[in-house]
């Protein structure tokens, strides 16, 4: 009697099992009449051996009697169902620790690109200056300081240069002015000096004649 109790404990439990296969096929339909213990869901075979098995009242109380041999092959099936569901357990749980497995390395892969992809970036929007990289606003700012300084160096130069011809043209003007001053006043001095020996020559010449 206990064994039937426990038996009826262990079925209860594990009815559920076979819920989803159950609710397919409607109490009125014939499968379950035909269904045995060697093919139908748990608990098409658990129906059997209640229809199979007989029953009786004791102080009020129903029992359902069974055969040994017909539980013990019901017990086998359901251990065998127990134990091929742990088996598909075991294999999903080692497809979900593959999967696992297989999403964390597509993590670290997408890491690693999403690094390269922003290193790329910056690659692009930077450049190199002496050796340092810049963006590419500050390469551009830094540039443009460079040709105003250079520009600004430039107009000084001119600047500068100009006023450097300037001041030369002046000086040679000034210096052409003077040669020419120069010359006139060693021409009018040779002259003169040509004059005075000529007028001592004449003395002379006069002096010689009066003697």
């Amino acid at each position: 009697m206990k064994r039937i109790i426990f038996f009826l404990a262990i079925s209860i439990a594990y009815f559920g099992f076979s819920q989803q296969d159950s609710t397919q096929n409607t109490p009125s339909q014939t499968k379950s009449e035909t269904t045995n213990l060697e093919n139908g869901t748990v608990n098409e075979q658990y129906q059997y051996l209640l229809k199979r098995g007989g029953n009786y009242s004791a102080n009020g109380i129903r029992y359902e009697v069974i055969r040994i041999g017909e539980l013990n092959k019901f017990m086998k099936n359901v251990q065998d169902s127990l134990s091929i569901a742990n088996k598909s357990l075991l294999s999903l749980r080692n497809t979900i620790a593959e999967n696992t497995t297989e999403i964390d390395g597509l993590k670290s892969q997408l890491s690693e690109t999403s690094e390269s992809l922003k290193t790329l970036n910056e690659e692009k929007d930077s450049m190199s200056f002496f050796g340092v990289m810049v963006s590419k606003g500050a390469y551009r700012g830094i540039v443009w300081t460079i040709i105003l300084v250079l520009l600004f160096l430039l107009l000084i130069f001119i600047y500068k240069f100009r006023n450097s011809n300037f001041l030369t043209v002046q000086a040679k003007s000034a210096l052409a002015n003077l040669e020419d001053e120069f010359e006139q006043h060693r021409r009018r001095a040779l002259e003169r000096e040509q004059k005075i020996s000529r007028q001592l020559q004449d003395e002379i010449n006069k002096n010689r004649a009066k003697k």
